[in-house]
């Protein structure tokens, strides 16, 4: 059985940052394949590696709103902090 996983299914927000980092990384292809200066490439490669942290975080926090406990929906006064704090130490480390 295949669950369907709405906050992900045809989500144009999701959908516009992977077109993003898709050109970011052709982005770095281009620089490489032009023999780019190697601080240029890093740059890019950087720009990248914070896009896919950026796309990772919010996927994680539809996860977590979703499948584990929505902070804003949730009765219980400590099950909702627990379930904030959770999305903002996950929104840091892949700050």
């Amino acid at each position: 059985m295949v669950r369907r996983v709405a906050h992900t299914a045809h989500n144009e927000k999701l959908l516009g940052r992977i077109r993003r980092l898709r050109g970011q990384i052709e982005a770095i292809e281009r620089g490489i394949e032009a023999g780019d200066d190697c601080t240029k490439v890093l740059h890019l490669i950087a720009a990248s590696r914070g896009a896919i942290n950026g796309l990772m975080a919010e996927v994680l926090e539809g996860h977590v709103r979703e499948h584990i406990v929505d902070p804003v929906k949730e009765r219980s006064a400590s099950r909702a902090e627990a379930a904030q704090q959770l999305i903002d130490v996950l929104r840091s480390y892949l700050a």
